[in-house]
Order: C-alpha cells, then sequence, then structure tokens
C-alpha cells in the first residue's frame, strides 16, 4: 500500500467519524439508576432544559470502594452528528474533571455509592448554546462507562402541538397522528423549509423519534403541519407498572417477597392484551420515580432489589426476541432486559435489578432481522394517552450550529378526529 493511498484512507476514515452519528454508550452492570434532574425536568424522565438552568446528573455504583468517575460535555447537532463548534464557543470553564460530590448507602442490604453531578459548578461554569450534547462518564482509567444525551434549549417561537386519530381508515383504531403549528413570531426565519428541522419524539423515546420534519406549508408567521402519514405512531397501550417502595411488603403489582442475599420481588404473570378490549389505566408514560417509604433520602436510603418479571407467552422459534422496554434504562434493548422461555413453567422470565421505585414497563419484540415491534404484545389502540415532545432546530443561513429555538408539548388524552 503506498503511503498517499494510506493518507486517503485515513481522511475518509476521519470524515466518516465526522458525520456519523453518535449512539449512547449503556453502563455496565454494576451502574444503575441513571438520571436527569432539574426544575422543568423530573426524575426519570427525558432531559429536555432550558438555556441557563441548572441540572443534575445523578448515578448509583454497585461497589464497595467509592470509584472515581469524570465526565465530558460535547456539542451536537440535529441529527446526532458531532458540531463544528469548538469546546471555548459553547462552555465556559472547562471539563474533565472528577465528580466530587457522592454519599454512600445507609441501612441497606445492597451496599453502593451515590453519584451526583450538577451542572453548571466550579470548573464547568455554564453551557452557552442551545442544541444537542452529549454527557460522557469515564473511570479513573479514562475507560468509558457510559454516556448520555441531553438536549438545551431557549424558547425562541411559539410550538402548538395537537394529537388527532390517524386520518387513514386502514389504522384509524391503531395510530395517532401529531399535527404542529410553529408561530416564529418576532423572530425571521430565513428559508424555513430548507432550515427548520423538528423531531418528534412519543413518550421520552429517542430511539422510535420521527426526525428531520419539513412544514408542509407556510402562512404568514406560522409553519402548518399536517400530514396524513409523516407525523404518526403506533399508538399502543398503557405502560404496565409496579411499586416498590416498601420492600417487606407487597404492594402494586408485586405478589410476593422473599428475602436472600438482597430482596427479591415476583410481580404477577403478565398476559398478552393485543386481543382485549382497551382499557384506560394511568400511567407515567415509560418513566419510572425512586420512591421509599420511612425513608427521608430514597437516593442514598432505597435498597435494591431483584424484580423477577415473567409473562405467559407462547416459545417464539423465528429468531425473535421479547424485551422489557422502559426508561429505567433508557429503552435499551439488551441481554440483561431480555426474556427468557421458561419450558416448565410455560412463560417468558427475566430478573432485574433494580433500585425502589415506581416503574413503567411493556413487553415488546426484536424479530429475526432486528425490527422492533412495540405493539404485538400489548396490542395498538388509538384511545392510548401518550406524552408528544417536539424539538424545532433552525440552522440560520452560513450558521456554523444547530440551535434548539422551540419546544412544545402534548398528551393524547383529548384526542379528537
Amino acid at each position: 500500500m503506498t503511503k498517499t493511498f494510506s493518507i486517503y484512507i485515513f481522511i475518509a476514515l476521519f470524515a466518516f467519524q465526522g458525520f456519523a452519528q453518535v449512539k449512547e454508550i449503556n453502563p455496565p452492570d454494576f451502574i444503575k439508576t441513571i438520571t436527569f434532574k432539574s426544575k422543568s425536568t423530573p426524575q426519570g424522565q427525558l432531559p429536555i432544559l432550558r438555556l441557563g438552568e441548572e441540572f443534575y446528573l445523578e448515578f448509583d455504583a454497585l461497589v464497595t470502594d467509592e470509584p472515581d468517575f469524570y465526565y465530558t460535555i460535547e456539542h451536537y447537532n440535529y441529527d446526532w452528528t458531532k458540531s463544528n463548534l469548538v469546546k471555548m464557543e459553547y462552555m465556559k470553564g472547562f471539563d474533565n474533571f472528577r465528580i466530587v460530590d457522592y454519599e454512600n448507602s445507609f441501612n441497606t442490604f445492597q451496599l453502593y455509592s451515590h453519584y451526583k453531578l450538577a451542572i453548571p459548578n466550579r470548573q464547568t461554569r455554564a453551557l452557552t448554546k442551545t442544541g444537542n450534547y452529549m454527557m460522557s462518564i469515564f473511570d479513573e482509567n479514562e475507560k468509558l462507562m457510559f454516556t448520555r444525551k441531553f438536549m438545551i434549549y431557549k424558547e425562541q417561537i411559539g410550538v402548538g402541538v395537537k394529537i388527532k386519530r390517524k386520518r387513514d381508515v386502514r389504522f384509524i383504531d391503531e395510530k395517532q397522528t401529531v399535527d404542529i403549528v410553529i408561530n416564529s413570531g418576532s423572530l425571521n426565519l430565513n428559508n424555513p423549509m430548507e432550515t427548520i428541522k423538528t423531531v418528534i419524539i412519543q413518550n421520552n423515546n429517542r430511539h422510535t423519534a420521527i426526525k428531520n420534519v419539513k412544514p408542509q406549508y407556510i402562512i404568514g408567521k406560522e409553519l402548518i403541519y399536517r400530514y396524513l402519514n409523516g407525523t404518526s405512531f403506533w399508538g399502543s397501550n398503557e405502560f404496565r407498572f409496579f411499586e416498590n417502595k416498601d420492600v417487606r411488603a407487597a404492594s402494586i403489582g408485586v405478589q410476593f417477597i422473599d428475602l436472600k442475599e438482597i430482596y427479591h420481588g415476583y410481580l404477577f404473570t403478565d398476559i398478552p392484551r393485543f386481543d382485549r378490549p382497551y382499557t384506560y389505566n394511568p400511567d407515567i408514560n415509560g418513566n419510572f420515580q425512586i420512591t421509599v417509604i420511612d425513608r427521608e433520602n430514597p437516593d442514598v436510603e432505597a435498597d435494591y432489589t431483584n424484580i423477577h418479571f415473567s409473562l405467559r407467552y407462547p416459545e417464539l422459534k423465528d429468531g425473535s426476541k421479547i424485551y422489557i422496554y422502559g426508561n429505567y434504562n433508557n429503552y435499551a434493548l439488551e441481554e440483561n432486559n431480555e426474556l427468557f422461555y421458561n419450558s416448565e413453567s410455560k412463560n417468558y422470565e427475566a430478573i432485574m435489578k433494580l433500585k425502589q421505585g415506581f416503574y413503567n414497563y411493556k413487553y415488546v419484540v426484536i424479530d429475526a432481522k432486528g425490527k422492533l415491534d412495540e405493539g404485538i404484545i400489548s396490542g395498538d389502540f388509538w384511545q392510548t394517552e401518550n406524552n408528544y415532545k417536539v424539538l424545532v432546530y433552525y440552522r440560520d443561513l452560513g450558521a456554523r450550529f444547530d440551535e434548539l429555538i422551540g419546544f412544545g408539548e402534548a398528551t393524547s388524552v383529548n384526542i379528537s378526529n
């Protein structure tokens, strides 16, 4: 291989990495309960933060040696490709410092340390640009532990969101459509058909988001989105849920408990709901909340328990797999939340170590080709109460990064035709 050819390959690889969409890295098994918190972002929800707002990244390390962790923050475009900004352009101060705020668990069977990173802090004094960000957490050996995405916006436009039944009669009983009206107000949007990019997120799940939606037409200051198919989602069903804030007694969704090396909670066996009538059962749209009874500080006084899931479902022999799905693990599809068929009980089963709290979850199927089906077990119903978030990005002519200039939100609780 010639030297010139090697240089071309290096340049091509560098360019590819620069334009590749970044994916989140999930943590090793000893790191759990990763959450963002702020005044506008309750625990366990997607972190969409206001510019200048203080926020916290928190997580637990289920080890006893109090390991050191370090953080970095990077800026990204709307499509999660690396932005052209250098760090000093979007950050006042520095990152890559040790997380110094942590506490050890108190009066728990499972020992752990609870870490809390505040932004801004002494080193990272402010994030100055809107847009997409990635937080990366490293150990003391510079090994990447996990990454988490978050978004920062400044409300410069109005974003109106309404949820409708699907207009296509073939799916009118199964799908929901998101209608959007953006009012630019005093902001002058240059060539919005090209410079505006809209992302729609259902139930805080970025993996199923609809991206890069363009306005259908413009009337004065308003950008109108009323698509037949382009902004529709499967309705799915209400999330299943359980609560174990008291590990010594069975609670919502928990059939019985057992104390071994730690507490074990056995949930009632679930059944498919795709062939059953829709029933409204209020949920928190896939999120979770850490709660514990008779304790003052859930961060360090909530214990970890092994939760036993079981699903009555025929064995899949076509290469498909069933997973437990929810925001508790960032909607990841990995081995530790996969269910396996038990030929003796005739159920799909899994055991997951989770911190005490209230959890939403559902069962989803990944076929042999890797295609996700959220409704094959739960069913899809137009009446389902889902949460929708709309993010509006703008890159002015000649600008070097995508600003996040608007955020709108709605639920389908008042869905209309």
